[in-house]
């Protein structure tokens, strides 16, 4: 670090001696910025280069029913810089190739909005689910998850997806001040392991990237041998993809990328680097690559089999929502979703598909907590409350509640947000939050 920050490397040294800043974003797909604003009570200083973004100023995040009901996503400030670097389309297919816990995930999905497809994969099945988890509670839709390596998504997904996050493992240099382990783990050694599997991970990338698409590289590193030369490698070995910059704002607040003995390439600068002495956050290197092959806009739109829709199914749909698409209704396995994707998702392929609708037992429905977060805005039964309310505390506790509804299946929400559900019966709410998520006494 004193030969890559020469006279810095002082203010850096105290950087790196201090505390931790933490951040959150506003999980757009359940609710505007201007209108979280108007409830916010966890900062309000903004990320400048973050749409959504704030600078965090609130102890147990985790514990507000805010967090509960999705409405927010913790997340270290730099590390949301990756997702702001690319073009996105509202039909666009995107891949988040190392995926877990979700941050850039959930948001590259608040970009591309509810239409468009977000594939994240992660290849440890106890991350798969964390990551499956942060996807449900923000309530995201037309989401899949995968457990598998990224030579296997090569093979599921070929020249597929218009944008590809490669969120690689690293050393984790940039994590030192927040995370003892990443101090216990580096080594010389596991930098040049590292650097050999993100060259496999990024080779995998381009198979599953279409043409004229976009691949976002990353990592939470100083190393040069896991950032500029990683990134040096692959354009000499793939002629047809190139460097581009990032926008302007995430320019202003990060540094160039660095020249080193035997770089070829001229715009290596295009990448960033983000150093806790220059930016508020931790360490994180970005660099975006395009394909510059013509893209090609497919004439037909790959057909995917839609479900043999259970007449139990319907009743349940019609007796508890306003509105759904009865075309968007996907069988993955024997599981009934809401999918939209125009990707078959084969059975055994993926840790989740789409909005888990509930299971059909023999003559009723038993609705999945994603039903509720996803589709709350639906739901013709609602029980709102507000964040400081005794209900509220009992809900998240797995209490009973009172409710001035009809009898059925409701949406418990606080604010107006879907915070779980409830089965109403003569004016008390059986509660159906989940136990693993409900806050112990």
């Amino acid at each position: 670090m004193k030969n890559l920050l020469g006279d810095e490397y002082p203010e850096f040294e105290a950087a790196i001696n201090d505390t931790p800043q933490k951040a959150f974003r506003v999980n757009k797909s359940k609710i505007s910025t201007q209108d979280f604003q108007k409830i916010n009570p966890f900062g309000s200083e903004k990320i400048p280069y973050v749409d959504g973004g704030y600078y965090l100023n609130y102890e147990k995040v985790g514990n507000h029913p805010f967090h509960h009901a999705g409405l927010i996503y913790v997340q270290e400030p730099a590390a949301m810089a990756p997702a702001e670097c690319v073009s996105i389309d509202p039909d666009d297919k995107v891949l988040d190739m190392c995926a877990a816990p979700g941050g850039k995930s959930t948001q590259l999905k608040n970009r591309l909005g509810d239409g468009g497809l977000l594939v994240s994969n992660e290849i440890i099945p106890s991350r798969c689910k964390i990551l499956t988890g942060n996807i449900e509670r923000l309530g995201l839709k037309n989401c899949v998850t995968t457990c598998t390596d990224t030579a296997r998504l090569a093979e599921l997904f070929p020249n597929t997806f218009d944008v590809i996050m490669v969120d690689a493992p690293c050393s984790g240099e940039g994590m030192f001040r927040k995370d003892d382990v990443a101090i216990t783990e580096w080594s010389q050694e596991n930098v040049q392991k590292c650097a050999l599997r993100q060259t496999e991970i990024l080779e995998n990338a381009v198979k599953c990237l279409a043409d004229g698409g976009t691949i976002v590289y990353a990592t939470c590193t100083f190393s040069p041998e896991e950032n500029e030369m990683q990134i040096d490698a692959f354009l000499k070995a793939h002629p047809d993809f190139e460097i581009i910059p990032v926008p302007e704002i995430v320019q202003e607040h990060s540094c160039d990328g660095i020249a080193f003995d035997g770089c070829s390439c001229q715009n290596i600068h295009l990448a960033r680097r983000f150093y806790p002495h220059k930016t508020r956050g931790e360490g994180q290197f970005v660099a975006v690559l395009k394909n510059t092959r013509e893209k090609i806009f497919p004439l037909v739109t790959k057909n995917v089999k839609k479900a043999k829709i259970d007449p139990v199914l319907i009743d349940f749909l019609q007796n508890t929502l306003e509105n759904y698409n009865e075309n968007d209704i996907y069988l993955y396995g024997d599981t009934p979703v809401f999918y939209s994707g125009d990707i078959e998702i084969k059975r055994g392929n993926a840790f989740m598909c789409g909005v888990t609708i509930g299971e059909i037992k023999k003559n009723y429905v038993l609705p999945h907590h994603q039903l509720f977060m996803a589709y709350g805005n639906d739901f013709k039964r609602k029980i709102d409350l507000t964040p400081d309310s005794d209900d509220i505390i009992k809900y998240l506790h797995g209490e009973e509640i009172k409710a001035d509804c009809p009898n059925g299946w409701a949406v418990v929400t606080v604010c107006g947000v879907p915070l779980g559900g409830a089965k109403v019966s003569n004016g008390v709410a059986k509660n159906h939050y989940p136990k693993g998520l409900r806050i112990l006494k």
